[in-house]
């Protein structure tokens, strides 16, 4: 089995990053071609405004473009015995390994953490990825439990 990124949560960051790039280009098309060319005291803001607006909004989407890319980039796979994947680095970590899960957060947020014997810790959050839910009820679970 594996995860997947959840879709619901890339059409959203992906809106939201494409709304940001779109106004952010706005405000620079405003502060190259319109404000200048207006009067002294015709308008309310300036062009710096405009340049420092654009800048920030183009920012604030590639960080969450970066964001999901990440996210996309992310991958688990398990089988009865192990996972492996992006999520643990590379490693094949067995499940006879984990040494405690935090569920702290699993009925509010949907996010588990899981240390294992050697001290590394892992974190997944089903709102990021399909595939969580699954993996925690048929491993993560029974392990906290016991």
């Amino acid at each position: 089995m594996k995860i997947a990124l959840n879709k619901e949560y890339a059409f959203r960051h992906g809106g939201v990053a494409a709304l940001f790039f779109g106004l952010g280009l706005w405000f620079l098309h405003d502060a190259i071609f319109v404000y200048p060319s207006k009067v002294e005291g015709e308008h309310h803001t300036t062009v710096e405004f405009q340049y420092s607006m654009a800048g920030l909004l183009i920012l604030a989407a590639v960080i969450v473009g970066v964001r999901l890319f990440n996210n996309f980039r992310y991958t688990l796979e398990w089988n009865d015995e192990e996972m492996w994947g992006t999520a643990t680095r590379g490693a094949k970590v067995k499940f006879s390994d984990i040494k405690s899960c935090d569920k702290r957060q699993w009925e509010s947020k949907g996010i588990i953490a899981v240390y294992t014997n050697d001290g590394k810790r892992y974190v997944f959050d089903s709102w990021h990825h399909t595939g969580v839910k699954e993996l925690c009820e048929n491993q993560f679970f029974k392990i906290a439990e016991a």
